[in-house]
């Protein structure tokens, strides 16, 4: 997910979208465990994009 379609997003959705998001990177993470994914990258991103949401919330948290 890229920065400009975070900052669009209400904190409800970022917060379901961060409970997602941390799902889909354990059910990869898993998945690469027992055989190798056609591309690891996905989880590189993946955890990117939590970061971002998760930055993006803590912002908006201070800034309240």
């Amino acid at each position: 997910m890229k920065q400009t379609e975070i900052i669009g997003l209400s904190i409800a959705e970022l917060q379901e979208e961060l409970g997602k998001s941390k799902q889909a990177y354990s059910e990869l993470k898993m998945a690469h465990a027992l055989s190798p994914l056609e591309n690891p990258l996905q989880l590189r991103n993946l955890r990117r994009s939590i970061a971002r949401i998760a930055t993006e919330l803590t912002k908006r948290e201070v800034n309240a």
